[in-house]
Formats: C-alpha cells, sequence, structure tokens
C-alpha cells in the first residue's frame, strides 16, 4: 500500500493551522501477467446523427473576474458536435476483463479550474487513481463530487490560484459529476473503472484503446447528455478492431 499526502494554499475559508492535507491510499496488488506480444487496439468513431444543437454561450455576467479570462464568452461543453462527430464521449471495456488484475497508476489524472472552467470536461481514471485537482484562477472555486456508488463524496474548497489537492474514487462508476458551488455553469465528469482501457472521443470524435489483449469485448460509449451505446469486437493476437458509435437527439414523441 502506497500513501501520498498533498498540501494546498489556505484561505480565509479554510478553518485550519498549517497545511490542509489529503491522504492517498494505492492499495498493492498482485496484477495479471500481461504478455506485451499479444496485445492489440480498438479503435473508432463517435458520430453524431441529424442536425447538430447550436453550443449557447455561458452567462458570465456578474462574475467579473471569470469574464477577463475570455476574449469571448466561452460556449457551454455539454454538446460539442464537429462535422458530424461527437466530443467528449467515454468509451471504455465493460465486459471481457472479468478475472484480471491491473496495476493502479501512481501518476494522476489532473482536473484544472482555468477561466471558470473545468479543463478537461470529461476524463477517465482507474479505480483508485489520483486525480489532481488544480486551480490556476484568482478567485474562489470548491470542488463538490455527486458519485452514486460508494465512493465517499468530496466537497473542498480551493480559495487561490495555485492550489491543488488530490483525491481518489474507490469504486467504479461512469458519468461521476463534480461541480463548482460557487460558479453553476462549472461541472466536469469522470469515467471511473477499475482497467486502463478507456478513452475520451477527440474533437473529431475519434478514440483509441491501446495495449488490450485478445479476446472478445462488450464496449459502451456514454455521454452525459444522450447517455449510452454499446458495442461488441473480437481483437486477435497483436490485432486491431474497429468499433464505431453513433449518438442522436431524442425524437419527440
Amino acid at each position: 500500500m502506497k500513501t501520498f499526502r498533498s498540501c494546498w494554499p489556505l484561505g480565509l475559508l479554510i478553518l485550519a493551522a498549517g497545511c490542509g492535507s489529503a491522504e492517498i491510499v494505492i492499495p498493492e496488488r498482485q496484477a495479471t501477467p500481461l504478455d506485451l506480444t499479444k496485445v492489440g487496439s480498438v479503435s473508432g468513431k463517435v458520430q453524431f446523427a441529424g442536425e447538430a444543437p447550436p453550443r449557447q454561450p455561458i452567462r458570465l455576467r456578474g462574475y467579473a473576474a471569470c469574464s477577463r479570462a475570455h476574449e469571448e464568452p466561452p460556449l457551454d461543453e455539454s454538446v460539442i458536435v464537429n462535422d458530424g462527430r461527437l466530443k467528449n464521449v467515454f468509451v471504455y471495456v465493460q465486459k471481457g476483463l472479468e478475472g484480471r488484475v491491473f496495476p493502479i497508476p501512481e501518476d494522476p489524472v489532473v482536473m484544472d479550474q482555468k477561466g471558470c472552467i473545468y479543463t478537461p470536461h470529461v476524463a477517465g481514471v482507474q479505480v483508485y487513481q489520483p486525480i489532481l485537482f488544480l486551480n490556476s484562477d484568482s478567485l474562489l472555486h470548491n470542488v463538490h463530487s455527486e458519485p452514486k456508488g460508494t465512493t465517499r463524496p468530496f466537497n473542498f474548497a480551493m480559495p487561490v490560484a495555485g492550489t491543488e489537492r488530490r483525491v481518489q474514487f474507490t469504486s467504479e462508476e461512469i458519468g461521476a459529476r463534480v461541480k463548482c458551488d460557487v460558479h453553476g455553469w462549472m461541472s466536469a465528469y469522470l469515467g471511473v473503472v477499475d482497467h486502463p482501457y478507456f478513452a475520451v472521443s477527440a474533437g473529431d470524435g475519434t478514440y483509441r484503446i491501446e495495449n488490450l489483449p485478445p479476446g472478445e469485448y462488450t464496449l459502451e460509449a456514454w455521454h452525459e447528455t444522450y447517455g449510452t451505446r454499446k458495442g461488441t469486437v473480437t481483437l486477435e493476437e497483436k490485432g486491431s478492431a474497429r468499433l464505431d458509435f453513433e449518438f442522436a437527439p431524442p425524437t419527440s414523441p
């Protein structure tokens, strides 16, 4: 078991002396051997059917410090479609890895708060892997999680630029939301799984999952607005497979 502590600056709203700390515990586990001479990859694209909804500007009125960080008003990130391709879709292996155990990365997934926006908007992380929250803004944010599984919720202040805090999820959860209660438009989502086989679709809708052992798999694609899609794929030794997904707005009854 490996333990880490992270320290971050204190503000007037933090009632503590010295340096606040959060303990990160990474359990030691015996990983299933992986033959790297046989692994392959699954890739594809996430398509969007129909007319893409226009992205709406985020209203920063009354938040001068947030407004100054942008030359133009930032756009809502809940649905981003470029040339018929959907960004920020979390794609992961849902079935096919049963019985395997994977090492837990010690390097953190980084979530920054910059210009009163979470960056990235969607990220993947393994169970127990550290998540490093940063505040790059010279104003108060707080990070408030809304887990639906067994992970204990967290809610902490990040009062000044340079503040950082490490947390972790102790159970799998797809689409775990984190938000800022100070700035109501700020939110981000985490896909938390117990293995390293996941990806987030890029601006052109593409994704790629590498170093996957040969086998038959069910992949699920999750989007915060349009829900989930599933597909199956068979991966041969040292092979590559393709699996595309398609999302569309719900039809009117």
